[in-house]
């Protein structure tokens, strides 16, 4: 048996994110996993629900909220994914293991969502929760369109696109002229918020986050703020962030007054061109969401995975329970 098999375990909570700051330091491999991503969201109202678990020599982290009894992640729509904070291996899974199993005096009911597939986090996750006990269902909840460059540059990238999109771009890209800022200009951040707001977008529901970020990523270096003009007038804006060779495409916008300019098309080839030749990015990721644009300028769609744990050893998780057997008896 191994020294850290015999390691006692402490599992514990906090209320403030500012616990996840060694952690993610380790852990961390996108900005959604970053203790000041947490910090933002925590600003927007959610109450954070940090739940710990430490021995010896390691420690794990589950970044939650709590609402009536039902825990979910701490998350807002603008986060592409969610996932623990954890090292690998089994050091890393007892400890995971062990927060599934103090969540039980917490609530009857956790809820994990979007976790991705393709690095092991729901599979690990959903491993974590059977063997605390709980009941787990696990089921593809949202669609993300990926980019994986291949070592391309930007002109092989751009030949292999739909011919309906290049002749488009060959047809409007002389109708404006873009810019790729590398840090944060709060002049072409009004511009942005300005094209939003007139777009055909819902309204932002949480716009301060969003500027906040982009002002935090342009100061790390890592924001790459699209910006294109027709006549002098901004018809269109996109925010990306460059990070661990992945670039993340956060928002997009374009006036609809304007669209006959297909300013949008020209702006974000720009941008695939920045990161692809600047930058030099192994992937490009377009988030969530499954719109039909998105296959344009992607190449592989991954799912974003929900888990959803009930124990039940409590009351309040019989009905859903319930509801749940019902509905896979039906399928």
């Amino acid at each position: 048996m191994n020294r850290s098999s015999l390691s006692v375990i402490e599992a514990r909570y906090h209320h403030s994110v500012n616990v996840l700051q060694a952690l993610s330091a380790h852990t961390a491999t996108a900005p959604f996993d970053r203790a000041e991503w947490y910090a933002l969201l925590a600003g927007t109202g959610l109450t954070p629900l940090i739940a710990i678990a430490s021995d010896a020599e390691d420690c794990a982290a589950l970044a939650l909220t709590e609402q009536d009894g039902r825990i979910s992640s701490l998350r807002n729509w603008y986060s592409f994914t969610w996932r623990q904070l954890a090292p690998d291996g089994e050091a890393g899974d007892r400890l995971l293991e062990a927060i599934a199993r103090q969540l039980k005096t917490r609530g009857h009911r956790v809820t994990l969502e979007p976790v991705p597939g393709e690095d092991g986090s729901a599979e690990r996750l959903e491993r974590a929760f059977r063997q605390a006990g709980w009941q787990v269902a696990v089921e593809a909840c949202d669609t993300n369109h990926v980019l994986e460059v291949g070592g391309r540059s930007f002109a092989e990238y751009w030949g292999s696109r739909p011919g309906r999109l290049r002749t488009t771009f060959k047809r409007k890209a002389k109708n404006v002229e873009t810019q790729v800022l590398t840090h944060f200009d709060p002049d072409v951040w009004a511009e942005y918020e300005a094209i939003y707001a007139a777009s055909w977008k819902p309204p932002e529901d949480q716009p301060e986050m969003l500027r906040a970020f982009a002002q935090s990523e342009g100061a790390g270096g890592r924001l790459r703020l699209g910006i294109a003009r027709a006549r002098g007038l901004a018809v269109a804006a996109q925010c990306w962030t460059v990070e661990n060779g992945v670039a993340y495409i956060h928002k997009l916008a374009h006036l609809e007054s304007h669209k006959q300019l297909s300013a949008g098309t020209t702006l974000s080839a720009a941008l695939f061109a920045h990161v692809i030749d600047i930058d030099r990015v192994t992937l490009v990721d377009f988030g969530t969401g499954d719109q039909s644009y998105k296959a344009d300028w992607m190449e592989a769609v991954r799912p974003r995975f929900r888990i959803d744990c009930l124990d039940a050893g409590q009351p309040r998780a019989w009905a859903p329970l319930a509801k749940r057997r019902l509905l896979s008896r039906r399928a």
